[in-house]
């Protein structure tokens, strides 16, 4: 076991910085009213089984890129799905017309603008890119 650990898991762990250990903060507009988010919200939201904020608001997910590890962590945490998983889940959806994905939007920062501009969106960035212009509604660890 350990010299598959070795040459399989380790490398990968340390060619993407900080997919092991860092946080995940799903965040929301400063002005909108929701206060705290399970872990089964968000994946309800972003793998399109809700359209609808626990407000009552129609839902405007902000996805980061593919190639984002934030992006990885984020749907293994919450929904306890891999890249793969959550894109073929996506192709079924939308093949099927019943979903459309949420929004991909190409860095944290423009998700944090995308979040604070506008009150029913939602979406995830790493813990440590959080600042006073949008509000964490959970921490996935």
């Amino acid at each position: 076991m350990k010299p598959i650990f070795k040459r399989l898991v380790l490398p990968l762990m340390l060619a993407v910085p900080g997919l092991a250990w860092s946080q995940v903060a799903v965040i929301v507009s400063p002005k909108s009213p929701m206060t705290a988010l399970t872990a089964d919200q968000a994946a309800a939201i972003f793998m399109g089984r809700s359209t609808t904020l626990p407000s009552g608001a129609t839902a405007a997910p902000a996805d980061l890129p593919d190639s984002s590890g934030v992006r990885e962590q984020f749907y293994s945490k919450a929904a306890g799905k891999s890249a793969a998983q959550v894109k073929a889940a996506w192709s079924r959806l939308t093949f099927s017309g019943k979903a459309t994905p949420p929004k991909e939007i190409p860095s944290a920062a423009e998700v944090k603008k995308f979040v604070a501009a506008n009150p029913d969106a939602i979406g995830y960035i790493e813990k440590s890119a959080v600042d006073a212009t949008v509000k964490v509604v959970l921490v996935l660890e």
